[in-house]
């Protein structure tokens, strides 16, 4: 029933955005093996158009290597906040790392939603059939968009690209149920525009920073 739910709104998003990658990777010279794979390897929409701009521009390994990571970085406190939701005991550790290997911005989202009103067992299974629903959908979606490129003006393109991270922001609004949610998202917002102009290729990773610290400083006392 979770994946069913899955393939509504957030998997159509991500289904557009993915054939937006796939134009993309095509207009910037890669074969559609190449595109596929980054998809496949990847499973996270901005990594993957830093990858494939780092490509595109000659950059070294090394440095195509930064800057996917520094894209990679706001995964990791997702990864912290949704790992002891579905912890059990007695649960292996590789079982929870290759668990980690799926968290993606989607993914996060609708299982963050949904898993603290399931019980305990189901929550695993839940988890994995979200993104092993969104998973294919967005390698089908990229093999599409990458055979329509020649049919897609730039434009739509660029406007695919767009709807994944629009409807992030308007998920975590929706699922802000405390006052600190909300906070962290509206310190973004304001952050987010100054820390791409002053440090650029570190913006996302300071206004999550600064933007999350902020908020719980000012949410702090009404805790205490």
């Amino acid at each position: 029933m979770g994946a069913a739910r899955v393939l509504g709104i957030p998997g159509l998003v991500l289904f557009a955005s993915f054939l937006g990658f796939g134009a993309f990777a095509r207009a910037a010279g890669l074969d559609i093996f190449q595109s596929t794979f980054i998809t496949i390897a990847v499973f996270a929409l901005p990594g993957q158009v830093v990858l494939v701009d780092q490509i595109t521009t000659g950059a070294g390994l090394a440095a195509a290597t930064v800057a996917v990571t520094l894209t990679a970085v706001r995964l990791l406190p997702m990864t912290v906040a949704i790992m002891p939701v579905m912890r059990r005991t007695g649960q292996p550790v590789w079982r929870q790392l290759l668990l980690s290997h799926f968290v993606a911005v989607t993914v996060w989202i609708e299982s963050m939603r949904r898993l603290p009103d399931l019980e305990r067992h189901l929550r695993v299974p839940y988890f994995v059939g979200v993104s092993s629903t969104l998973w294919p959908t967005c390698i089908v979606a990229t093999v599409l968009g990458y055979l329509m490129a020649g049919e897609v003006p730039v434009a739509v393109s660029a406007a695919l690209l767009l709807l994944t991270p629009f409807y992030f922001l308007i998920s975590m609004l929706t699922a802000a149920r405390e006052r600190i949610d909300l906070l962290a998202v509206i310190f973004g917002l304001g952050l987010g525009p100054l820390f791409f102009i002053y440090t650029p290729g570190l913006d996302l990773l300071w206004t999550g920073l600064v933007g999350g610290t902020a908020a719980y400083l000012a949410t702090r006392s009404k805790r205490s």
